[in-house]
């Protein structure tokens, strides 16, 4: 009887398995796997630990009688050439004078496909306030604008049309980048984070 048992639990057990690997497979022959795993980490997300700290910079920039003085940034690099999702070149260039929000990304990330929705968030309500540059690490385009249509973003996406200048060759992916209106690197910020979070919209305001 006990035997009996026991081998009615192996067998459910080895189901379970034989369940947990059709699923497994079918997720990376997909390639939805990446979704998954980039929606389960929207938990870690919510918590706000992965978030840059930007509390002091806004403080001492908002605070016009503030002894503090401002940290010393290093100059932006503007020479990066960029390619829209329509085939046209541009470069960062065009973009001097305004408050840059620059993101490296790719479809095949979890923890970018994670930090993803609170990004479109961020450029839905200051989308006319600063520029957007999500730049694509896909090897093949196509992937990103499709990847961006199915969301139903709809957010400024570019291609790398030249070689990553140094100040932007990052180990990690996603990495974020933000420019002041003043040509600043104000903020490298290499993982995901929270980016509708109300205090970074702050940090954002700070900088024009």
């Amino acid at each position: 009887m006990k035997n009996d048992k026991k081998e009615k639990n192996s067998k459910k057990t080895w189901i379970q398995y034989g369940v947990f690997a059709v699923v497994a497979i079918t997720l990376y022959a997909t390639g939805l796997h990446t979704e998954v795993i980039g929606f389960a980490q929207r938990g870690i997300l919510a918590t706000g630990l992965m978030n840059p700290n930007v509390k002091e910079i806004t403080q001492v920039r908002e605070n016009d009688n503030a002894m503090a003085s401002l940290p010393e940034f290093e100059k932006a690099d503007f020479s990066l050439k960029l390619m829209d999702r329509d085939g046209n070149i541009t470069s960062l260039e065009a973009l001097k004078g305004k408050v840059i929000f620059m993101n490296f990304w790719a479809t095949w990330c979890p923890p970018c496909i994670a930090e993803m929705p609170s990004i479109d968030k961020l450029h839905k309500e200051m989308g006319d306030e600063v520029a957007f540059v999500m730049l694509s690490l896909d090897q093949d385009f196509e992937l990103a604008k499709a990847f961006d249509k199915r969301k139903g973003y709809n957010m400024p996406i570019y291609a790398p049309a030249s070689n990553l200048p140094p100040m932007y060759q990052s180990s990690a992916i996603p990495t974020t980048y933000v420019i002041d209106a003043k040509g600043n690197l104000a903020l490298t910020h290499k993982g995901m984070a929270d980016y509708s979070d109300e205090g970074f919209k702050k940090f954002l305001r700070s900088l024009k």
